[in-house]
């Protein structure tokens, strides 16, 4: 389908991130990537049958192509949120690879990974009622003793799914521990539908590593962008043309970390803005010798005039070091 043809040529998404993926960072990955497919944050389908989050639906017409993503164990009342949030998205994706206790112990996330045949179930139902493309996003297992993410994936393709992004780690891994590209290729060799390979990729040349590795279709680039929203652009640039672009300097990534701000108020309101970028500025403010310090008076600042005054400090006296 066309879609999927217009993903594969970008090669590279923006992962999911709970708290993280709002509709402003989304916004800052378009501006440098036109193509890439963006993805919203973890929408609980309980919480969305009980109440339309605006915030967390938002998009502008230039956020396509973006996928919505949806949680949750019950496949009717999935497929009902789904069938909603289709106005919004290109393609809709299920999360089945959280790893979080609070998602897991609710069944939902990679729980589901424990069950494949409600997770075909859901897979089923929500295909049923959408006419977008359908993906599902999960682990290589629950625990190393449990990988079952080749028999998964094609269990997720018989149900109708039609991408899939996988997590080169267990859930028992969380986010610790090194991703194991090369399992990816296993699965896909056993799959005919793309595959996007996810975990670790933190740069142009890593990216193309994994690639390598998995022999996926593309990567899905999550934690990586904190910081760096250009970085999805700088991968697409390498992967793509072969075309190295130099990561954004200290100055850039101040003057990001302003605008990234400056939207949340716009989004949020000024107390709730500040109170939300705070999580954001330990990694726009790093890799330099008293980085921490300004980290800890950045994220105690609040209102936005403390945070400019915090940040033009830290440009001001990381130059005159250098100088």
């Amino acid at each position: 389908m066309q879609f999927v043809k217009t993903l594969l040529a970008s090669r590279v998404s923006l992962a999911p991130m709970a708290g993280i993926t709002d509709y402003i960072l989304r916004s800052l990955v378009r501006s440098y990537s036109p193509n890439c497919l963006l993805t919203t944050e973890m929408i609980s389908s309980e919480a969305l049958t009980q109440v339309k989050d605006v915030a967390i639906t938002a998009r502008n017409d230039n956020h396509s192509p973006i996928s919505y993503q949806l949680s949750g164990h019950k496949p009717k009342m999935m497929a009902d949120c789904a069938e909603y949030l289709q106005k919004y998205a290109d393609m809709i994706d299920i999360n089945m690879g959280c790893p979080v206790n609070k998602v897991v112990k609710g069944t939902d996330g990679a729980a589901l990974m424990r069950n494949p045949d409600l997770a075909s179930e859901i897979v089923k139902t929500i295909k049923s009622q959408i006419k977008i493309p359908l993906s599902v996003k999960f682990r290589l297992g629950y625990t190393a003793d449990e990988m079952n993410y080749v028999e998964f994936g094609q269990k997720m393709q018989e149900a109708g799914a039609d991408f899939i992004t996988i997590h080169a780690r267990t859930r028992s891994q969380m986010y610790s521990g090194k991703a194991y590209w090369k399992k990816i290729s296993i699965l896909k060799r056993n799959v005919d539908i793309p595959v996007f390979a996810n975990g670790d990729i933190n740069s142009p040349e890593t990216a193309e590593k994994c690639l390598i590795e998995s022999e996926a279709d593309g990567v899905a680039i999550g934690r990586g962008i904190l910081g760096d929203p250009s970085l999805i652009y700088r991968i697409e640039k390498y992967i793509n043309k072969g075309e190295l672009v130099k990561p954004p300097s200290l100055e850039e990534k101040i003057e990001t970390a302003k605008e990234h701000l400056l939207k949340e108020i716009e989004f949020r309101g000024e107390e709730v803005g500040v109170k939300f970028t705070r999580k954001f500025y330990p990694y726009y403010i790093n890799g330099f010798k008293g980085a921490s310090k300004y980290r800890g008076e950045l994220v105690t600042a609040d209102n936005p005039q403390k945070v400019f005054k915090l940040l033009d400090k830290i440009l001001f006296e990381t130059t005159k070091k250098i100088c």
